[in-house]
């Protein structure tokens, strides 16, 4: 992992970058340096069972010496209530390289962009989007050497496959056609965007004649945000059997809940002229 002195700062606090092959990592460290609890909310995070999900979805998708026999050792024993994870364990079981510790100056724990900002969403919605706005800023320096970074796609990669791997391990019956696989992953996707936009693709479709793509395409910056937390939300819901009625109320009020706070926020304002909430 390459040092350098490339940083950002996102509401006071100055959060180093990094980098590893051409991939950029962020410093989690720095991240909860603002926040009650320091250092001990990455072990928290950690040691929660949908985060170990979520970094074996992103190893299986980024890392093809990923050890996947490994990774279900940690996954069997996550919940428990003695169960700790390290950043070292994770690396020395799993073989992973998503999250990793950097030693001297500027070091501590550096996840890559798409593991940072799933933690600046479990840290705070209103940080995430702080974070990844001054991110985007950087980038954009970047373009002008070829090195562009779709920010909407970086949101979406992620939680998208998290979701789907729920809906098919528990929701797609054994033995049926690709087509009828299909109806399930697409009811569950107008699912999520009823539950955020307050309507199916179709009806979305219906209302926009003259739009192209679906109500993901042309949402907002918090909106997409939010729909990253309540993807994984709904793969939770999912893996507890609770019936898709009763998870569409359930990430209905959450996210009518951190929209409003994101859109309230004064402070919000400060971002509006940004490359990513101008868009």
């Amino acid at each position: 992992m390459a040092a350098g002195d490339k940083s950002l700062t996102v509401q006071g606090v100055e959060i180093h970058l990094t980098t590893r092959g051409d991939e950029d990592y962020i410093s989690l460290t720095d991240m909860v340096s603002k926040f009650d609890g320091g250092g001990s909310l990455i072990e928290s995070w950690l040691r929660n069972k949908d985060t170990v999900e979520f970094l074996g979805v992103w190893e299986r998708l980024n890392n093809a010496s990923f050890n996947s026999p490994g990774f279900e050792g940690i996954r069997s024993r996550a919940g428990l209530n003695r169960f700790t994870l390290s950043v070292s364990q994770w690396a020395r079981e799993t073989a992973g390289i998503g999250i990793v510790a950097k030693p001297g100056r500027y070091g501590g724990t550096f996840a890559h962009r798409d593991i940072a900002f799933e933690f600046g969403s479990w840290l705070s919605p209103e940080f995430k989007l702080y974070l990844i706005t001054e991110f985007q800023r950087f980038k954009q320096a970047e373009v002008e050497r070829g090195l562009d970074w779709d920010v909407r796609r970086t949101l979406s990669k992620v939680q998208y496959r998290v979701h789907t791997d729920a809906v098919q391990k528990h929701l797609v019956p054994d033995q049926v056609t690709k087509t009828e696989a299909g109806y399930v992953y697409a009811n569950e996707a107008d699912l999520l965007n009823k539950a955020i936009f307050g309507m199916t693709k179709k009806e979305w479709a219906a209302k926009n004649p003259k739009l192209k793509g679906n109500p993901r395409d042309h949402a907002t910056m918090e909106q997409l945000v939010v729909l990253s937390s309540i993807e994984s939300q709904n793969a939770l819901l999912i893996q507890q059997g609770m019936p898709a009625g009763q998870r569409l109320l359930v990430l209905n009020e959450q996210a009518r809940v951190q929209l409003t706070s994101l859109l309230s926020n004064p402070s919000m304002g400060q971002l509006r002229g940004g490359p990513l909430l101008n868009d």
